[in-house]
């Protein structure tokens, strides 16, 4: 698992990115915990407010599609 390092990222925005991806998409985080942020449990940890940070300081987001790792490579460079 290589992925794309973020720093300071909305996670909201993430996870609208990740409602548009085909393939699966897991954050990892500096204390090595992987979550599949397409997976229902995920999304309802989000909803519930467990998962309530509204900037990620510093994980790495792994994509299984390249190109859709290429994107977010893009946008956590451009902020757009």
């Amino acid at each position: 698992m290589e992925g794309v390092q973020i720093h300071n990222f909305d996670f909201n925005k993430l996870m609208e990115f990740v409602a548009t991806t085909e393939g699966e998409v897991y954050l990892k985080t500096g204390e090595g915990d992987v979550l599949n942020l397409k997976s229902r449990l995920t999304q309802l940890l989000v909803l519930s407010g467990a998962i309530s940070q509204a900037t990620i300081e510093e994980a790495t987001v792994v994509c299984e599609n390249k190109d859709e790792e290429s994107a977010l490579f893009r946008m956590n460079l451009y902020r757009d």
